[in-house]
């Protein structure tokens, strides 16, 4: 057995191995062709491979499918199956620290452009070189070759002009080729980086400005030459049957705008609603920029539209069937700070600081709300839960859902049923590395250190090797917030029973100075009622994400069925594409061409995206029965009166006689640099894990003096010099 054991250890390491140089030789190849694309050598080159693929079964859409479309599809694949061989178990030991961590530590860190690490601030760079290339070589190459424009009468610097503005769109496509990667959820490929969906949304929003600022230059570019040549109104309302569609650019353009406005901070964070809704024209906006563009040029945008779409079947199928909130915890003081049970299959597992997507019908019919979860699935095997602090708009409604009436004599409210996306967690836990761990929470980042705590004291005494040392350092305005912390108050108060060493400093910064303590606060605000309700809606547990490999398996059959449909409608509508070589040579010139123009470039951007509908459809239809047969072994949901019930007044803790040993502050903010000049003394640990989740002014300070020790200069820490890794985290409430 033992030997066995090695030698699948063994080719699992192989395969993994393997796997990543796949995936390395993959994703090199398709840069690599980014950089070629603009070159002479490229275009002349290229288009007698379209020519010749025009005549085999594939076709010219097969072979810009399989060189532009298919590298990010495939690296999507080969990184879910690898995914899924690394998180099967779990390390057995803590790993060796990477020589590469470092470099994810912060090195820029400012008000405008946030915390940046050397990772970061080089791919930005590479990036925008990559951009300053492509537009150098296509516009050195226009003015080289600058041939007049039959239906527009241009002197020579309105033609170069002209060239300037039309090449600012490309710059626009490739930022449009990497907009809707980062913002994949079941099939984020950012994980085999380690960057969450949370974390990786920043690098949407800069391809999203990038994009509209680069769109904006060549339309209005356009307009202005068109303008000062007095065409603009010949050329503004055209609808081309071949090239370019000036029409469908400008409705795209003007699409984009609005997406862009609205998804402003200050729109954004002060009607939400407005930015959820305009966000959804992105389906106008790629319709119109299809048959603006053209085929060839969307084939280089495809894989990421290619990817979202069935990222986003797959998470409407897995919120279905809906299930149910089995009970309410009310938290009895000011805060309106809610704690809800879900009910979850035995076989859900996630990682700690996982999110969920929640949609309560009830509500609104099409709102989705991120929550960080804040249970542990090793210790609840049919539950997870959430806290929701209601503050105003989606959560004040939830909050008024939950009757006034407390003390009503029913013995289960209501049933209200959810739908549910998710879990969506880390594929390693980071923190498995470090010696120990340094949290400092603000507010209601909280939240995911509360998953945190539970899955370190829950295997903390296991043969994995977790980080025992922790300091949690809350900061709170009123010390009734430190309500959140009640569903850890056993790890607060028992820690003798666990090998965890947890030190809890709270910080109250708009209260004097009391002489109250930790678990005196924890006793006198975490009195709670729980309301339990009817679970008639729905007996569905929440399943959670389906496996990586089905996952796989269904991004690669999606790309067959769209390839064989774009095949099929292609030999019924466009036959003249489909000539042997032997007839093509027989056809004069002129006629080969008249019979091309017969089939309008609109008719050949439809079939592509009629196409994708196909797959989506074949892929939804195969989803639904595997997702049926799942259900079918489903286990109703649990009701809470059949785990241990929950008490009327939840938190009612008493003190242990154990001596006191957490802190709490009033009246002032934290000195962070004395808490991380003491922390590697009061620890003795020289690898900590510095993990912040918070406001983003919290998240910069730490910041900074990780900045500094990562530079080499000491504040404070004596002996052996402590390695400080920085981890911000994002929270959902």
């Amino acid at each position: 057995m033992k030997y066995r054991s090695e030698i699948v250890a063994m080719t699992k390491a192989i395969l993994l191995a393997l796997l990543k140089v796949l995936m390395i030789i993959i994703f090199a190849g398709w840069i690599a062709l980014w950089l070629l694309k603009p070159t002479d050598l490229w275009t002349s080159k290229w288009k007698g491979a379209e020519d010749s693929a025009r005549h085999a079964v594939f076709g010219y859409y097969g072979l810009n499918f399989g060189v532009f479309t298919f590298p990010p599809i495939a690296l999507t694949i080969i990184g879910l199956v690898y995914l899924d061989l690394v998180t099967k178990e779990p390390p057995r030991s803590r790993p060796a620290r990477s020589a590469t961590v470092g470099f994810s530590n912060p090195v820029v860190v400012n008000s405008f452009v946030g915390i940046l690490s050397s990772l970061e601030i080089l791919a930005v760079f590479l990036f925008f070189l990559f951009l300053a290339w492509t537009y150098y070589a296509r516009i050195s190459n226009d003015f080289k070759n600058l041939m007049p424009i039959k239906s527009l009468k241009l002197d020579l610097w309105q033609i170069k002009y002209l060239r300037v503005a039309t090449r600012f769109g490309l710059l626009a496509e490739v930022c449009l080729a990497l907009l809707l990667l980062p913002v994949l959820r079941g099939l984020a490929i950012f994980q085999l980086i380690g960057i969450q969906f949370e974390a990786s949304v920043r690098y949407h929003i800069l391809l999203g400005t990038s994009m509209i600022f680069f769109s904006t230059i060549h339309g209005a570019g356009t307009l202005f030459i068109w303008g000062v040549s007095r065409h603009i109104q010949d050329e503004i309302w055209r609808w081309q049957k071949k090239g370019r569609i000036y029409l469908a650019g400008e409705i795209a353009l003007v699409t984009g705008l609005v997406i862009w406005i609205t998804s402003l901070p200050q729109i954004r964070r002060r009607r939400f609603e407005i930015f959820y809704y305009t966000h959804h024209l992105y389906i106008v906006f790629l319709i119109f920029f299809l048959f603006h563009a053209g085929d060839r040029h969307f084939y280089m945008v495809f894989s990421g539209v290619f990817l979202f779409g069935l990222d986003k079947l797959l998470r409407i199928l897995q919120s279905r069937p809906q299930s149910c909130i089995l009970s309410a915890r009310i938290y009895l003081i000011p805060s309106k700070a809610i704690e809800l049970t879900l009910p979850k299959d035995p076989g859900l597992k996630y990682t700690p600081t996982s999110v969920i997507y929640m949609k309560i019908p009830s509500i609104s019919k099409f709102q989705w709300h991120p929550f960080s979860i804040t249970s542990s699935s090793i210790n609840d095997d049919h539950t997870m839960s959430v806290v929701v602090k209601c503050n105003e708009g989606w959560t004040s409604s939830l909050y008024d859902m939950i009757p006034a009436e407390l003390d009503s004599d029913t013995s289960a409210m209501n049933c209200i049923p959810v739908s549910i996306e998710g879990p969506y967690g880390p594929a390693s836990l980071d923190f498995l590395r470090h010696d120990s761990l340094l949290m400092i929470a603000g507010g209601a980042g909280i939240t995911p250190f509360l998953s945190i705590i539970k899955e370190i004291a829950s295997i903390s005494s296991s043969r994995y090797r977790f980080a025992t040392q922790v300091q949690l350092i809350y900061v709170v305005k009123k010390s009734q917030d430190v309500c959140l912390l009640n569903s850890v108050s056993s790890q607060l108060l028992n820690q003798a029973s666990t090998q965890l060493s947890l030190n809890l400093k709270v910080y109250v910064t708009q209260e004097e100075s009391s002489n109250a303590t930790v678990i005196g606060l924890v006793n006198n605000f975490s009195l709670a009622r729980t309301v339990n309700f009817s679970t008639e809606c729905s007996n569905y547990a929440v399943h959670g994400l389906d496996s990586s490999i089905l996952m796989a398996a269904m991004v690669a059959l999606s790309s067959i069925k769209f390839l064989v449909s774009l095949i099929f409608f292609n030999r019924i509508f466009v036959p003249t594409e489909m000539k042997s070589p032997a007839s093509q040579k027989m056809v004069v010139p002129s006629e080969n061409k008249a019979s091309k123009e017969k089939t309008p470039s609109s008719v050949v951007d439809l079939l592509l995206l009629a196409s994708f509908i196909v797959a989506l459809a074949c892929n939804t239809f195969l989803a639904i029965i595997l997702r049926w047969k799942r259900l079918k072994k489903d286990i109703p949901a649990v009701s809470p009166k059949q785990d241990n019930e929950a008490t009327e007044l939840a938190g009612s803790v008493e003190a242990r006689s154990t001596v006191e040993e957490h802190e709490i502050h009033f009246g002032g903010r934290p000195d962070f640099q004395d808490i991380l000049s003491k922390f590697p003394n009061e620890t003795g640990g020289s690898d900590i894990g510095v993990l912040v989740c918070g406001p983003e002014s919290m998240k910069k300070s730490v910041a900074s003096l990780c900045q500094l020790k990562s530079q080499g200069l000491n504040i404070g820490a004596k002996g052996k010099k402590p390695y400080f890794i920085f981890h911000s985290l994002n929270f959902t409430l």
